[in-house]
């Protein structure tokens, strides 16, 4: 699959419908969401913290680490979001997905007990600094 670009919208709730193509992102609620890149539809929640996902934004673009792997939709499509644009990563077999899952916990907890809201702080005063600019 080539690279899509994606656009993204800073929101404080996320809205009912969402549109192909768009990052929205709440910092208040910590959490990234956007439909699934393969074009299947299913909502993608990313969750913000030291445990689940990092957001980087440069006042333009915006990349999430670590990868996206969709293991429990029927697309199964697994991606990258780099300076707003998707990045086709390689298909996990079933023992690859148990065993990132049996790293990250084997209930589905993540690294680190602690949701740590400081860095979705010190990214919203970034993000306030740069639309005042």
């Amino acid at each position: 699959m080539k690279p899509l670009r994606l656009t993204h919208e800073f929101v404080d709730y996320i809205p009912e419908q969402l549109d192909d193509g768009v990052l929205y992102v709440s910092l208040q609620f910590t959490t990234v969401i956007h439909l699934c890149c393969c074009g299947c539809g299913s909502k993608v929640v990313t969750p913000l913290s030291p445990g689940d996902w990092r957001l980087t934004f440069d006042g333009v673009s915006i990349s999430l680490s670590p990868s996206i792997g969709n293991w429990s939709y029927p697309c199964r499509s697994h991606y990258w979001i780099r300076d707003s644009t998707v990045r086709w990563a390689a298909q996990w077999t079933p023992k690859q997905v148990e065993a990132a899952r049996a790293r990250t916990g084997q209930s589905g907890q993540r690294r680190f007990a602690s949701k740590s809201r400081a860095p979705a702080a010190r990214l919203l005063r970034r993000v306030l600094r740069w639309l005042r600019a």
